[in-house]
């Protein structure tokens, strides 16, 4: 596959979003400026989080924006308590919901505390929240959802299974497990983890096994 062949199918993967080196704070005024009529506030890490969420969205046949779901990516899990403090129950009438990395769930649960919107102990009381966690990762959860095989034939659809292959090739990488190849690769560039949030949730969406944390938070705003 020609070099212009595959901007072209990064271009309209990522067609909607931002990207360059101020995607994030630009993501998240975006999304800002929706959440005055929201219905419900749904805080992630980042736009990945944001993509992967919207798009099984897409897939599942909703409309977030007709549902005034906003989905803000705040820039990073140390975000939270801003964010929180923001939209928590005094400030306004939206309900809130949110998506992080495990190794980020107790910065969550601190910001939840602080902020007085509960205060969960365990992963069990953040979903009770409206919080899920991702093991270990968004990336993680979406690779073991779609298997290897199947990730390396998307890498080969978007023209970079030659890329990835020269990865594992690569003396510090030779021999290690493929899932930790694959997020490795994945996540050497920002627009190719924002490309595949995409790709793997549509993938995911299909094999009918969208990772639970995704799924749950999707069924969690709901609405009706």
């Amino acid at each position: 596959m020609d070099v212009a062949h595959r901007r072209e199918l990064a271009r309209r993967t990522l067609d909607g979003y931002v990207s360059g080196p101020a995607a994030p704070i630009r993501a998240t005024a975006r999304a800002l400026a929706k959440v005055d009529d929201a219905v419900a506030v749904v805080l992630v890490e980042g736009i990945s989080d944001q993509i992967a969420l919207e798009t099984a969205a897409v897939c599942r046949g909703r409309d977030l924006e007709a549902e005034r779901v906003v989905i803000v990516p705040i820039g990073g899990a140390h975000a939270i308590g801003r964010f929180l403090t923001r939209f928590g129950p005094l400030r306004t009438q939206a309900r809130l919901a949110g998506l992080c990395d495990l190794h980020e769930a107790e910065i969550f649960r601190r910001g939840l505390v602080l902020a007085n919107v509960g205060s969960p102990r365990t992963r069990a009381d953040l979903e009770d929240l409206g919080f899920y966690v991702c093991v270990d990762d968004l990336e993680d959860e979406l690779i073991r959802a779609v298997g290897t095989a199947g990730v390396e034939a998307l890498l080969d659809s978007q023209g970079d299974l030659g890329s990835f292959h020269s990865l594992q090739s690569q003396p510090a990488w030779r021999g290690r497990q493929p899932e930790v190849q694959i997020r490795r690769f994945l996540g050497s560039g920002s627009r190719r983890k924002l490309r595949y949030a995409r790709l793997l949730v549509e993938a995911a969406v299909g094999r009918d096994t969208l990772p639970r944390p995704l799924d749950a938070l999707l069924t969690a705003v709901c609405v009706h």
